[in-house]
């Protein structure tokens, strides 16, 4: 094979372990072939094996161009993805844990359903309110009885 400085991996179609549609939410569901999975060489320390064996696991997922996800979701998943997401929308994640290529497979799908499961949620929508004339009051007089009992504690003045 001929090697011009530059590597090339075949993407990685299937997943030996899901069945087409992964399922984030009940109400979303993603296709494993929204998911690019492509074999890499892991970086680190190693022997003569990590030279030659591509362990490593780059998944990549196009959620700009995914049908499942809503330009409200896609906002919360740029906050939680950040560096991770490119400019284009595109989710880069990187798994070289293990020294088996499969595990990193599973690693790297389980990083993205759970950044996906947790963009799925919706923030709680809070009211904000005002505190009352009463606990105004209250924490006005709590504040100058503190500020007396803190008075008492300085240096003792002599009376002539």
């Amino acid at each position: 094979m001929e090697h011009n400085g530059e590597e090339r991996f075949a993407p990685i179609v299937s997943l030996p372990y899901s069945r087409g549609m992964i399922e984030i939410a009940p109400h979303i569901q993603i296709d494993e072939a929204e998911i690019v999975l492509s074999a890499k060489r892991a970086s680190g320390p190693g022997g003569q094996h990590v030279n030659k064996v591509s362990t490593a696991v780059e998944l990549r997922f196009d959620a700009r161009a995914c049908a499942a996800i809503s330009s409200e979701m896609l906002i919360r998943l740029r906050k939680i993805a950040g560096s991770r997401m490119t400019a284009d929308g595109v989710i880069v994640l990187t798994a070289e844990e293990s020294r088996s290529q499969i595990d990193n497979k599973r690693a790297a799908t389980k990083r993205l359903v759970e950044m996906l499961k947790k963009a799925s949620v919706r923030p709680k929508f809070r009211v904000p309110t005002k505190p009352s004339k009463g606990e105004k009051e209250r924490r006005i007089t709590a504040k100058k009885t503190t500020g007396e009992r803190k008075k008492l504690r300085g240096k003792l003045k002599l009376v002539d």
